[in-house]
């Protein structure tokens, strides 16, 4: 969340930064009234509190004296139920202010584009050549189903529209890829593997900026309070909530493979078929924990961990700059790595970087003593896909794929697959 302070003192400044974004952040203006209110009533009961102190010492003063104190005693009392009902009051107050901050996005970092959605969004780099094919491309469902890697059918059977599974040489190629994903980043990249929960608690959705902004989205459990993961970002980030980290352990990176589970709600219509907007999905995700000064680098890092996936499986990809307008809700700052795929002749998102400053820091409550002593401050949290394994998968397929149907195994991957150079029936 933004910090309260800012906006109390400045109000203008921040919705001025906030409008890059598009809309009017009514919520801004509608948590002033209750901050004044609250801290208007802070002063009135701090004032209420040394006056009860001051009339108690009295008080026990008359006892001592053997003089009567009922008079005081019954101010005291009146006192006491003044302080009770404003105490309420700012409780109240609170809860106001802190529903509003969280429903306020993230201030876009100064050095993005403007732009109201993603035509605006700009290049920075490209990787590797388009492979070039002497005769017309198939998209992946063609080639999997073919190849006997994949089945909607039977999946939409077991759980409905926008599920699949994965068979033979299919469900041996995703597990490969996740592997293969995890021992780059652990191995070569220097991320610390963890292996969390799939269900988390409201707090955790909370920390990192899920809820109650998406919760439409999200699947949640029946019977207990707990959601299933969209990303792995949840409970990685969430595994130092309500801690002080020590400045000196700083970057703190891990790794992650986890399924993901997403309603997609507000998609319908979008992807339908195939494997590329899934309700269940896998994906390796890397969470960096940095110091303000050097997040910004950080996340340059984060960025070039993700692309060596690519360029190992040699996929020509493009790096891309989120426009103001096209961020995350949470995020300050973010770079798309879109894979290209033939059969669509377009450019897909395979991974998403973000920096997030300290605003998911202050949901978690996330911080680090500095060495030269002083307060704690907030770290800056980051994360991206390492890379989603599902989209992987849809261009490996395509982008190796033969005119006799079969799929070539990159040569990164085959000892992943058991030595396994060609995917065929």
């Amino acid at each position: 969340m933004l910090d309260l302070k800012t906006i109390r003192d400045n109000p203008e400044a921040v919705k001025s930064r906030l409008k890059r974004r598009g809309g009017d952040f009514k919520e801004l203006d509608e948590l002033l009234k209750p901050e004044e209110d609250r801290r208007l009533g802070l002063q009135e009961s701090e004032s209420l509190k040394n006056k009860k102190k001051k009339l108690s010492a009295e008080v026990g003063q008359l006892k001592q004296k053997g003089q009567d104190a009922s008079e005081l005693m019954e101010e005291v009392r009146t006192i006491n139920i003044s302080i009770k009902d404003l105490d309420d009051k700012i409780q109240a107050w609170e809860q106001q202010v802190q529903e509003k901050l969280l429903g306020i996005p993230n201030i876009p970092d100064d050095s993005i584009p403007d732009g109201a959605n993603e035509s605006a969004n700009q290049l920075v780099r490209d990787w590797g050549t388009k492979p070039e094919f002497s005769f017309k491309p198939k998209n992946h469902v063609e080639i999997g189903e073919r190849l006997d890697l994949i089945d909607f059918k039977r999946a939409a059977k077991i759980s409905g529209a926008r599920f699949v599974v994965y068979k033979g040489l299919g469900a041996g190629l995703l597990r490969a890829l996740i592997n293969f994903m995890i021992d780059v980043q652990t191995r070569e990249n220097g991320y610390q593997e963890l292996y969390p929960p799939f269900l988390v608690n409201k707090e955790s959705m909370q920390g990192t900026g899920q809820l109650p902004k998406f919760e439409e989205e999200l699947f949640a459990a029946r019977d207990d309070p707990l959601y299933l993961i969209p990303t792995a970002e949840v409970p990685v980030t969430n595994f130092h909530r309500d801690e002080i980290l020590e400045e000196e352990s700083l970057p703190i990176c891990y790794a992650a493979y986890t399924p993901c589970f997403r309603r997609e709600a507000g998609s319908y219509g979008k992807d339908t078929q195939g494997l590329i907007r899934q309700h269940q999905f896998d994906k390796v995700e890397l969470v960096k924990f940095s110091r303000a000064e050097e997040s910004s680098a950080e996340l340059e890092t984060l960025v070039e961990n993700a692309e060596s996936i690519l360029k190992k499986l040699n996929l020509h990809y493009r790096v891309m700059e989120l426009c103001a307008g096209d961020l995350g809700f949470s995020a300050t700052k973010t770079y798309d790595l879109e894979v290209w795929l033939p059969s669509q002749d377009t450019y897909r998102e395979i991974s998403s970087c973000s920096n997030f400053a300290d605003y998911q820091a202050r949901r978690a409550l996330i911080r680090c003593k500095k060495r030269t002593g002083g307060k704690p401050q907030f770290v800056h949290t980051l994360n991206g896909s390492g890379l989603a394994a599902g989209r992987l998968f849809v261009a490996l397929l395509e982008n190796y794929q033969q005119e006799d149907g079969t799929v070539i195994v990159p040569e990164a991957l085959r000892s992943y697959m058991h030595g396994q150079e060609i995917l065929k029936l």
